[in-house]
């Protein structure tokens, strides 16, 4: 598997956990913060694939 394909995976599913994180926000914040965090681990391990 190309890593491009990695890098992409991992790009859609940070904008899925932001998704979520918006859409928690107002109602459960602990769990908005929990897919923040998920998100930048996600934006991360992209960055890291690409290099």
């Amino acid at each position: 598997m190309p890593k491009e394909y990695v890098v992409i995976g991992l790009l859609a599913l940070a904008g899925f956990l932001i998704g979520g994180v918006y859409s928690t926000w107002k109602t459960a914040r602990g769990l908005a913060i929990v897919l923040i965090v998920l998100t930048l681990v996600s934006l991360g391990a992209a960055l890291t694939w690409l290099l």
